[in-house]
């Protein structure tokens, strides 16, 4: 339903499809009939169909519906989960003890769930030696076979060589019939 929703004096046309606070479709009426009967129970007329010949209007407690709306839009946002792609840079002549050191960086990345984006940079005349990044590459994806798939294999772009990296998904075990009963 959208916020431009009419309801009880705003729908100002001649008659209206009406459904019950059940449910229950009750047939077409003019728009203060189906008022008033909204108004014997103490609820409201929404406008659930604009657009319909006759419009269809719905009797509900629109306080009510408007607060489990929102709360659903809330449990919504909050179990959703966003993902990062986080960028670890290295050069094609990157030594063991910084490469460790990014590595770590990157192992940490995968396992938090984000993506990792690896970036080797040419600098100057080293663009001259692609198949150095190339293996660098291929060295990082080895080391990190156990906690990440790759997603996009190298790829060259300007003095850049980079290779996208996602986190292994979990492989659940299946519950037995008699531990499950044990719980």
């Amino acid at each position: 339903m959208n916020k431009k929703q009419r309801i009880n004096n705003m729908i100002r046309v001649k008659e209206v499809t009406v459904i019950g606070a059940d449910g229950e479709q009750l047939g077409t009426f003019p728009t203060h009939e189906a008022l008033a009967m909204a108004q014997e129970n103490d609820l409201d007329l929404v406008e659930v169909a604009p657009h319909a010949n006759p419009p269809v209007c719905r009797i509900m407690d629109y306080g009510k519906f408007k607060y489990k709306q929102s709360k659903r839009a809330h449990e919504a946002k909050k179990n959703q989960r966003v993902i990062h792609v986080k960028e670890v840079k290295f050069r094609p002549n990157t030594d063991q003890h910084d490469f460790n050191f990014k590595i770590k960086h990157a192992q940490r990345f995968l396992e938090a769930g984000d993506k990792a984006k690896i970036i080797i940079f040419f600098k100057g005349r080293e663009i001259v030696h692609r198949d150095h990044g190339q293996k660098l590459l291929e060295r990082v994806a080895q080391t990190l076979e156990d906690v990440a798939d790759i997603e996009q294999s190298s790829k060259q772009e300007g003095r850049t060589l980079t290779m996208i990296m996602v986190p292994k998904k979990k492989k659940e075990v299946p519950v037995k019939k008699e531990d499950a009963a044990e719980s």
